[in-house]
């Protein structure tokens, strides 16, 4: 069961990544003096087309390159399936429980996004985040907050995949998260941090992660007696006040948590934006170790639950 959850968690990975990887065969289209690159490519057997850019060499010989990389990625996912119905391994049925709680994820994707881009101090408001989400251009942003925006999107998909959702809440997981909030922006993304790190506001030095430590610590987390919704606020905390990547934890800590919550039926936990600077008073209280209060800050304020 341990090599089946490994391979179902390999195949959500590089799902993750081929959503977010420009590929396929190249279109360039002439509007006024300008030209533009387009990609074809098939997604879930549909052919689909996407916008890449205003055309130059190096965009054009990147999407060469990661059409190679896109045949290999998919070479492996077909291995992977091999794999598995070798081990006449089925796609087990999620819980009609844990759909319902996809499904208001889902429902609620622009509106989580919007307050996670808010906590982070992205410019944007909520209807050009919707926008963004759904494929379109918007104006007076910038393209780094921009791709902040798309970069949530990847990662709140890849959570939301049932053979993601169903693996259990790790290590590898997280570092998948962070590696997909991160994308783009840092060649550290998904990897523990190797430096000393400082917070804004706050005078508590968090310690230089290592992996064995931090495996253990979730597994501390996840095996206690905490029901599913305190286990999740225990998840977000702990990758929060550890700081464990270079950037991106608040961003990465909340989808990380919501996997957990997710996969438990036990709803979505996100910080409101009106509440934010309440928030983070109350986060940097605690990184000074002054209360507990954000827990239940936390508990009363953040958490949509199924009923």
């Amino acid at each position: 069961m341990d090599k089946i959850a490994e391979l179902l968690q390999e195949k959500g990975m590089i799902e993750a990544r081929l959503a977010v990887l420009n590929y396929g065969s190249i279109e360039v289209r002439q509007q006024d003096s300008k030209q533009y690159i387009y990609t074809h490519f098939r997604n879930g057997g549909l052919l689909s087309t996407r916008y890449i850019g205003e055309y130059s060499t190096s965009l054009y010989n990147l999407i060469l390159e990661n059409n190679a990389v896109a045949k290999g990625l998919k070479k492996r996912l077909r291995e992977i399936n091999k794999a598995l119905g070798q081990m006449q391994y089925s796609n087990a049925e999620l819980s009609e429980d844990v759909k319902i709680n996809i499904d208001l994820a889902r429902r609620n994707m622009v509106e989580s996004i919007y307050k996670q881009a808010m906590l982070e101090g992205v410019a944007t408001t909520y209807s050009d985040t919707e926008t963004i989400i759904n494929g379109g251009k918007v104006k007076d942003m910038t393209a780094s907050d921009v791709t902040k925006v798309v970069n949530l999107k990847h990662a709140w998909e890849f959570i939301l995949d049932p053979g993601v959702i169903s693996c259990n809440t790790n290590y590898a997981i997280l570092c998948q998260i962070n590696s997909l909030v991160e994308e783009g922006f840092s060649y550290t993304a998904g990897k523990l941090r190797t430096v000393p790190v400082t917070i804004g506001g706050s005078t508590y030095i968090p310690p230089i992660p290592f992996e064995s430590k931090v495996k253990e610590d979730l597994d501390c987390i996840l095996n206690s007696n905490e029901s599913a919704e305190e286990k999740g606020i225990d998840l977000l905390l702990y990758s929060m006040k550890k700081q464990l990547f270079l950037d991106g934890n608040k961003r990465t800590a909340v989808i990380f948590a919501n996997h957990y919550l997710i996969g438990h039926a036990s709803g979505i936990i996100v910080v409101p934006a009106e509440l934010v600077p309440d928030y983070k008073k109350v986060l940097i209280d605690y990184y000074e170790g002054k209360n507990e209060d954000i827990k239940d800050f936390l508990r009363t304020k953040c958490i949509q639950r199924l009923k």
